[in-house]
Protein backbone atom coordinates (compact mmCIF):
# COMPACT_ATOMS: atom_id res chain seq x y z
CA UNK A 1 0.00 0.00 0.00
CA UNK A 2 0.89 3.25 -0.74
CA UNK A 3 1.62 5.39 2.48
CA UNK A 4 -0.01 8.59 3.16
CA UNK A 5 3.46 10.68 2.60
CA UNK A 6 3.38 9.14 -0.94
CA UNK A 7 -0.08 10.06 -1.54
CA UNK A 8 0.06 13.50 -0.23
CA UNK A 9 3.46 14.15 -2.63
CA UNK A 10 1.62 12.58 -5.87
CA UNK A 11 -1.07 14.97 -4.80
CA UNK A 12 0.71 18.18 -4.37
CA UNK A 13 2.87 17.39 -7.32
CA UNK A 14 -0.32 17.32 -9.30
CA UNK A 15 -1.42 20.89 -8.40
CA UNK A 16 2.40 22.33 -9.30
CA UNK A 17 1.89 20.36 -12.13
CA UNK A 18 -1.57 22.48 -12.96
CA UNK A 19 -0.05 25.73 -12.43
CA UNK A 20 3.14 24.68 -14.59
CA UNK A 21 2.35 25.32 -17.57
CA UNK A 22 1.71 29.24 -16.28
CA UNK A 23 5.02 28.89 -14.72
CA UNK A 24 3.46 30.21 -11.36
CA UNK A 25 5.08 29.58 -7.96
CA UNK A 26 2.79 28.30 -5.62
CA UNK A 27 2.64 29.00 -1.58
CA UNK A 28 2.94 26.28 0.74
CA UNK A 29 -0.50 27.37 2.32
CA UNK A 30 -2.30 27.49 -0.62
CA UNK A 31 -1.20 23.63 -2.04
CA UNK A 32 -1.93 22.58 1.51
CA UNK A 33 -5.52 24.17 1.56
CA UNK A 34 -6.63 23.08 -1.73
CA UNK A 35 -5.26 19.67 -1.41
CA UNK A 36 -6.33 19.32 2.45
CA UNK A 37 -2.88 18.19 3.48
CA UNK A 38 -1.22 18.91 6.72
CA UNK A 39 0.37 22.08 6.27
CA UNK A 40 4.12 20.85 8.14
CA UNK A 41 3.58 17.38 6.60
CA UNK A 42 3.39 19.24 3.52
CA UNK A 43 6.66 21.23 4.20
CA UNK A 44 8.29 18.44 4.84
CA UNK A 45 7.50 16.22 1.68
CA UNK A 46 8.17 19.72 -0.66
CA UNK A 47 11.72 19.38 0.66
CA UNK A 48 12.25 15.91 -0.10
CA UNK A 49 11.10 16.47 -3.70
CA UNK A 50 13.48 19.31 -4.29
CA UNK A 51 16.21 17.70 -2.86
CA UNK A 52 15.41 14.94 -5.38
CA UNK A 53 15.20 17.61 -8.26
CA UNK A 54 11.23 17.76 -8.90
CA UNK A 55 10.52 20.45 -7.36
CA UNK A 56 12.32 24.31 -6.83
CA UNK A 57 11.75 26.49 -4.20
CA UNK A 58 12.15 30.27 -4.23
CA UNK A 59 11.40 32.10 -0.35
CA UNK A 60 9.83 35.55 -0.15
CA UNK A 61 5.75 37.25 -0.88
CA UNK A 62 6.34 36.13 -4.87
CA UNK A 63 8.19 32.68 -3.78
CA UNK A 64 6.76 29.14 -3.29
CA UNK A 65 6.81 26.09 -5.09
CA UNK A 66 6.43 25.22 -9.04
CA UNK A 67 7.82 21.99 -10.53
CA UNK A 68 11.17 21.80 -11.77
CA UNK A 69 10.46 20.02 -15.15
CA UNK A 70 8.04 19.72 -17.68
CA UNK A 71 4.75 17.73 -15.93
CA UNK A 72 4.85 15.43 -18.82
CA UNK A 73 8.37 14.23 -17.92
CA UNK A 74 7.65 13.07 -14.10
CA UNK A 75 5.87 9.54 -13.76
CA UNK A 76 3.98 8.82 -10.79
CA UNK A 77 6.42 6.03 -10.18
CA UNK A 78 9.52 8.68 -10.13
CA UNK A 79 7.02 10.46 -7.26
CA UNK A 80 5.90 7.19 -5.31
CA UNK A 81 10.02 5.70 -5.34
CA UNK A 82 11.25 8.85 -3.66
CA UNK A 83 8.97 8.52 -0.53
CA UNK A 84 8.06 4.71 -0.61
CA UNK A 85 11.19 3.24 -2.16
CA UNK A 86 10.71 0.41 -4.80
CA UNK A 87 6.91 -0.62 -6.64
CA UNK A 88 7.68 -4.64 -6.24
CA UNK A 89 5.88 -6.75 -3.40
CA UNK A 90 9.21 -8.52 -2.36
CA UNK A 91 13.00 -7.29 -2.76
CA UNK A 92 13.68 -10.03 -5.22
CA UNK A 93 11.06 -9.02 -7.47
CA UNK A 94 12.72 -5.04 -7.54
CA UNK A 95 14.42 -3.62 -10.09
CA UNK A 96 15.87 -0.91 -8.41
CA UNK A 97 16.93 -2.41 -5.00
CA UNK A 98 17.06 -6.07 -6.33
CA UNK A 99 17.74 -8.65 -3.19
CA UNK A 100 17.08 -12.36 -2.27
CA UNK A 101 13.90 -12.12 0.75
CA UNK A 102 15.34 -12.71 3.79
CA UNK A 103 13.19 -15.65 3.79
CA UNK A 104 14.35 -16.92 1.02
CA UNK A 105 16.39 -20.48 0.56
CA UNK A 106 17.44 -20.50 -2.80
CA UNK A 107 15.99 -17.12 -5.24
CA UNK A 108 16.57 -19.54 -8.55
CA UNK A 109 14.10 -21.95 -6.78
CA UNK A 110 11.55 -19.43 -5.75
CA UNK A 111 8.07 -20.01 -6.53
CA UNK A 112 6.73 -16.73 -6.06
CA UNK A 113 9.79 -14.39 -7.86
CA UNK A 114 8.19 -14.51 -10.87
CA UNK A 115 4.39 -14.01 -9.63
CA UNK A 116 5.91 -10.96 -7.67
CA UNK A 117 7.81 -9.69 -11.31
CA UNK A 118 4.56 -9.96 -13.15
CA UNK A 119 2.89 -8.08 -10.58
CA UNK A 120 5.61 -5.21 -10.18
CA UNK A 121 5.70 -4.68 -13.65
CA UNK A 122 2.32 -4.47 -14.27
CA UNK A 123 1.89 -2.05 -11.22
CA UNK A 124 5.00 -0.51 -12.89
CA UNK A 125 3.88 0.04 -16.03
CA UNK A 126 0.49 1.62 -15.31
CA UNK A 127 2.52 4.47 -12.77
CA UNK A 128 5.43 4.46 -14.98
CA UNK A 129 3.28 5.40 -17.86
CA UNK A 130 1.06 7.82 -16.17
CA UNK A 131 3.07 11.48 -15.76
CA UNK A 132 2.04 14.10 -13.52
CA UNK A 133 0.49 15.77 -16.23
CA UNK A 134 -2.02 13.05 -17.03
CA UNK A 135 -3.27 13.98 -13.56
CA UNK A 136 -4.27 16.98 -14.44
CA UNK A 137 -7.32 16.72 -16.62
CA UNK A 138 -10.00 15.83 -14.43
CA UNK A 139 -10.99 11.98 -14.65
CA UNK A 140 -14.92 12.69 -16.15
CA UNK A 141 -12.96 14.91 -19.20
CA UNK A 142 -10.48 11.44 -19.25
CA UNK A 143 -13.33 9.28 -19.20
CA UNK A 144 -15.67 10.77 -21.99
CA UNK A 145 -12.55 11.88 -24.08
CA UNK A 146 -11.28 8.00 -23.74
CA UNK A 147 -15.09 7.08 -24.54
CA UNK A 148 -15.10 4.64 -21.67
CA UNK A 149 -17.88 4.07 -18.66
CA UNK A 150 -17.19 3.71 -15.73
CA UNK A 151 -16.33 -0.02 -14.54
CA UNK A 152 -17.71 -1.15 -11.38
CA UNK A 153 -15.42 -1.55 -8.76
CA UNK A 154 -14.67 -5.39 -7.38
CA UNK A 155 -16.82 -5.32 -4.07
CA UNK A 156 -17.85 -8.99 -2.90
CA UNK A 157 -21.48 -8.74 -4.29
CA UNK A 158 -20.07 -7.89 -7.95
CA UNK A 159 -17.74 -10.57 -7.59
CA UNK A 160 -19.92 -12.86 -6.61
CA UNK A 161 -22.54 -11.63 -9.69
CA UNK A 162 -19.90 -12.11 -11.98
CA UNK A 163 -19.18 -15.82 -10.79
CA UNK A 164 -23.00 -16.52 -11.28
Amino acid sequence: MLSSKAKYAVRAAAMLAERAEREEWTQTAVVAEHERIPRKFLEAILVQLRDHGFVESRRGSHGGHRLSRDPTEISVADIIRVFDGPLALTPCASVTRFRPCTDCVAIEECRLQHLMRQARDAVAGVLENSSLASLTVPQRRQKRAAGTAAQPRNTAATMSARRS
